[in-house]
Protein backbone atom coordinates (compact mmCIF):
# COMPACT_ATOMS: atom_id res chain seq x y z
CA UNK A 1 0.00 0.00 0.00
CA UNK A 2 1.44 3.36 -1.05
CA UNK A 3 1.75 5.95 1.73
CA UNK A 4 -0.19 9.05 0.58
CA UNK A 5 -0.18 12.43 2.32
CA UNK A 6 -3.49 14.22 1.82
CA UNK A 7 -4.47 17.76 2.75
CA UNK A 8 -7.23 20.22 2.00
CA UNK A 9 -5.91 23.42 0.46
CA UNK A 10 -7.05 26.81 -0.76
CA UNK A 11 -5.87 27.84 -4.20
CA UNK A 12 -5.57 31.60 -4.82
CA UNK A 13 -7.07 32.63 -8.17
CA UNK A 14 -6.99 36.40 -7.73
CA UNK A 15 -7.20 38.99 -4.94
CA UNK A 16 -10.82 38.03 -4.25
CA UNK A 17 -11.31 34.38 -5.15
CA UNK A 18 -9.78 31.24 -3.67
CA UNK A 19 -10.90 27.75 -4.60
CA UNK A 20 -10.94 24.59 -2.50
CA UNK A 21 -8.80 21.63 -3.41
CA UNK A 22 -7.60 18.27 -2.15
CA UNK A 23 -3.89 17.62 -2.60
CA UNK A 24 -2.61 14.04 -2.37
CA UNK A 25 1.10 13.22 -2.61
CA UNK A 26 2.23 9.58 -2.53
CA UNK A 27 5.66 8.76 -1.20
CA UNK A 28 8.30 9.09 -3.91
CA UNK A 29 6.01 10.89 -6.38
CA UNK A 30 7.61 12.52 -9.41
CA UNK A 31 4.60 13.92 -11.21
CA UNK A 32 1.29 15.53 -10.33
CA UNK A 33 -2.07 15.57 -12.13
CA UNK A 34 -4.53 18.43 -11.79
CA UNK A 35 -8.15 17.31 -12.28
CA UNK A 36 -10.54 19.62 -14.14
CA UNK A 37 -14.00 18.20 -13.51
CA UNK A 38 -16.93 18.25 -15.86
CA UNK A 39 -20.29 19.94 -16.11
CA UNK A 40 -22.08 20.44 -12.82
CA UNK A 41 -19.52 18.41 -10.86
CA UNK A 42 -16.95 19.18 -8.15
CA UNK A 43 -13.73 17.86 -6.67
CA UNK A 44 -15.84 15.16 -5.00
CA UNK A 45 -16.75 13.57 -8.35
CA UNK A 46 -16.88 9.83 -7.69
CA UNK A 47 -15.35 9.04 -11.07
CA UNK A 48 -12.45 11.45 -10.67
CA UNK A 49 -11.81 10.27 -7.12
CA UNK A 50 -11.46 6.74 -8.43
CA UNK A 51 -9.04 7.73 -11.19
CA UNK A 52 -7.07 9.84 -8.70
CA UNK A 53 -6.73 6.85 -6.39
CA UNK A 54 -5.39 4.70 -9.22
CA UNK A 55 -2.84 7.40 -10.07
CA UNK A 56 -1.80 7.76 -6.44
CA UNK A 57 -1.24 4.01 -6.19
CA UNK A 58 1.03 4.35 -9.22
CA UNK A 59 3.09 7.03 -7.44
CA UNK A 60 1.53 10.08 -9.08
CA UNK A 61 0.35 13.02 -6.96
CA UNK A 62 -3.08 14.54 -7.61
CA UNK A 63 -4.89 17.82 -7.08
CA UNK A 64 -8.68 17.66 -7.23
CA UNK A 65 -10.11 21.17 -7.14
CA UNK A 66 -13.38 22.99 -7.43
CA UNK A 67 -13.46 25.26 -10.47
CA UNK A 68 -16.27 27.40 -9.04
CA UNK A 69 -16.82 29.06 -5.68
CA UNK A 70 -19.79 27.93 -3.59
CA UNK A 71 -21.80 30.98 -4.62
CA UNK A 72 -20.98 30.33 -8.26
CA UNK A 73 -22.01 26.70 -7.91
CA UNK A 74 -25.41 27.79 -6.59
CA UNK A 75 -25.77 30.17 -9.52
CA UNK A 76 -24.67 27.53 -12.00
CA UNK A 77 -27.22 25.02 -10.70
CA UNK A 78 -29.88 27.47 -11.86
CA UNK A 79 -28.37 28.83 -15.08
CA UNK A 80 -25.90 26.06 -16.13
CA UNK A 81 -23.92 28.90 -17.73
CA UNK A 82 -20.62 28.90 -15.84
CA UNK A 83 -19.89 25.23 -16.53
CA UNK A 84 -19.64 26.14 -20.22
CA UNK A 85 -17.57 29.30 -19.65
CA UNK A 86 -14.35 27.77 -20.95
CA UNK A 87 -12.44 31.06 -20.67
CA UNK A 88 -13.28 31.32 -16.96
CA UNK A 89 -12.57 27.66 -16.24
CA UNK A 90 -9.30 27.54 -18.17
CA UNK A 91 -8.06 30.67 -16.42
CA UNK A 92 -8.65 28.97 -13.07
CA UNK A 93 -6.91 25.79 -14.17
CA UNK A 94 -3.99 27.94 -15.25
CA UNK A 95 -3.86 29.82 -11.95
CA UNK A 96 -3.90 26.55 -10.05
CA UNK A 97 -1.05 25.31 -12.25
CA UNK A 98 0.99 28.39 -11.40
CA UNK A 99 0.26 27.83 -7.71
CA UNK A 100 1.48 24.24 -7.99
CA UNK A 101 4.65 25.41 -9.71
CA UNK A 102 5.67 27.57 -6.72
CA UNK A 103 4.24 25.52 -3.85
CA UNK A 104 7.13 23.99 -1.91
CA UNK A 105 5.42 20.58 -1.84
CA UNK A 106 4.72 20.38 -5.57
CA UNK A 107 7.12 22.70 -7.41
CA UNK A 108 9.47 19.83 -8.31
CA UNK A 109 6.75 17.75 -9.99
CA UNK A 110 6.05 17.45 -13.70
CA UNK A 111 2.46 18.58 -14.29
CA UNK A 112 -0.34 16.85 -16.17
CA UNK A 113 -4.06 17.55 -16.61
CA UNK A 114 -6.99 15.13 -16.41
CA UNK A 115 -10.13 16.79 -17.78
CA UNK A 116 -13.69 15.49 -18.03
CA UNK A 117 -16.56 16.88 -20.13
CA UNK A 118 -16.21 20.70 -20.31
CA UNK A 119 -13.26 20.45 -17.94
CA UNK A 120 -11.31 18.79 -20.74
CA UNK A 121 -11.71 21.90 -22.90
CA UNK A 122 -10.59 24.08 -19.98
CA UNK A 123 -7.55 21.83 -19.48
CA UNK A 124 -6.58 22.00 -23.16
CA UNK A 125 -6.90 25.79 -23.28
CA UNK A 126 -4.82 26.09 -20.09
CA UNK A 127 -2.25 23.68 -21.56
CA UNK A 128 -1.96 25.85 -24.66
CA UNK A 129 -1.30 28.87 -22.44
CA UNK A 130 1.27 27.11 -20.21
CA UNK A 131 3.35 25.04 -22.67
CA UNK A 132 6.42 24.97 -20.41
CA UNK A 133 4.46 23.79 -17.36
CA UNK A 134 2.11 21.14 -18.74
CA UNK A 135 3.68 17.86 -19.88
CA UNK A 136 0.60 15.70 -20.61
CA UNK A 137 -3.19 15.92 -20.96
CA UNK A 138 -5.86 13.22 -20.66
CA UNK A 139 -9.50 13.83 -21.57
CA UNK A 140 -12.28 11.50 -20.35
CA UNK A 141 -15.55 11.82 -22.22
CA UNK A 142 -14.44 15.37 -22.87
CA UNK A 143 -15.49 18.20 -25.12
CA UNK A 144 -12.11 19.14 -26.62
CA UNK A 145 -13.96 20.84 -29.46
CA UNK A 146 -14.90 23.62 -27.02
CA UNK A 147 -11.20 24.54 -26.77
CA UNK A 148 -11.54 26.04 -30.24
CA UNK A 149 -8.43 27.61 -31.75
CA UNK A 150 -6.39 26.67 -28.68
CA UNK A 151 -6.27 23.04 -29.91
CA UNK A 152 -3.62 23.91 -32.50
CA UNK A 153 -1.48 25.57 -29.81
CA UNK A 154 -1.38 22.64 -27.38
CA UNK A 155 2.18 21.33 -26.96
CA UNK A 156 1.57 18.57 -24.39
CA UNK A 157 1.00 14.96 -25.54
CA UNK A 158 -2.76 14.44 -25.41
CA UNK A 159 -4.87 11.32 -24.87
CA UNK A 160 -8.59 11.42 -25.69
CA UNK A 161 -10.73 8.67 -24.11
CA UNK A 162 -14.34 8.28 -25.28
CA UNK A 163 -17.05 5.65 -24.90
CA UNK A 164 -18.13 3.85 -28.06
CA UNK A 165 -21.79 4.32 -27.05
CA UNK A 166 -21.35 8.09 -26.81
CA UNK A 167 -21.54 8.75 -30.58
CA UNK A 168 -21.93 12.55 -30.59
CA UNK A 169 -19.02 13.12 -28.24
CA UNK A 170 -16.98 10.50 -30.08
CA UNK A 171 -17.42 12.37 -33.35
CA UNK A 172 -16.46 15.68 -31.68
CA UNK A 173 -13.35 14.01 -30.28
CA UNK A 174 -12.40 12.65 -33.68
CA UNK A 175 -12.67 16.15 -35.12
CA UNK A 176 -10.57 17.59 -32.29
CA UNK A 177 -8.02 14.79 -32.71
CA UNK A 178 -7.53 15.80 -36.33
CA UNK A 179 -6.85 19.40 -35.27
CA UNK A 180 -4.33 18.58 -32.51
CA UNK A 181 -0.75 18.96 -33.74
CA UNK A 182 1.06 17.11 -30.94
CA UNK A 183 1.75 13.51 -30.01
CA UNK A 184 -1.78 12.22 -29.54
CA UNK A 185 -3.93 9.15 -29.09
CA UNK A 186 -7.66 8.45 -29.26
CA UNK A 187 -8.85 5.44 -27.26
CA UNK A 188 -12.44 4.25 -27.60
CA UNK A 189 -13.81 2.16 -24.74
CA UNK A 190 -16.21 -0.45 -26.11
CA UNK A 191 -19.61 -0.65 -24.46
CA UNK A 192 -19.12 2.59 -22.54
CA UNK A 193 -21.50 5.55 -22.54
CA UNK A 194 -20.68 9.16 -21.62
CA UNK A 195 -20.19 8.62 -17.86
CA UNK A 196 -18.38 5.26 -18.14
CA UNK A 197 -20.77 3.71 -15.63
CA UNK A 198 -20.73 0.27 -17.27
CA UNK A 199 -18.85 -2.56 -15.49
CA UNK A 200 -15.12 -2.24 -16.09
CA UNK A 201 -15.36 0.97 -18.15
CA UNK A 202 -13.96 3.37 -15.56
CA UNK A 203 -11.22 0.86 -14.74
CA UNK A 204 -10.15 1.00 -18.40
CA UNK A 205 -10.13 4.81 -18.28
CA UNK A 206 -7.97 4.82 -15.16
CA UNK A 207 -5.53 2.29 -16.62
CA UNK A 208 -5.16 4.28 -19.86
CA UNK A 209 -4.64 7.52 -17.93
CA UNK A 210 -2.10 5.92 -15.61
CA UNK A 211 -0.04 4.61 -18.52
CA UNK A 212 -0.12 7.98 -20.29
CA UNK A 213 0.95 9.96 -17.22
CA UNK A 214 3.64 7.44 -16.28
CA UNK A 215 5.07 7.85 -19.76
CA UNK A 216 5.18 11.65 -19.81
CA UNK A 217 5.49 12.76 -16.17
CA UNK A 218 8.27 10.45 -15.02
CA UNK A 219 11.69 11.93 -14.30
Amino acid sequence: MTDVQKQECQIPINDVITLDGTLAIPEGAQGIVLFAHGSGSSRFSRRNLYVAQVLQEAGIATLLMDLLTRDEEVQDQVTAALRFDIHLLSERVGRASEWLSVNEKTAQFSLGYFGASTGAAAALVAASQHPLLVKAVVSRGGRPDLAGAALKKVKAPTLLIVGLRDPQVLELNRQAYDVLQVEKQLDVVEGATHLFEEPGALEQVAALARTWFQRYLAG
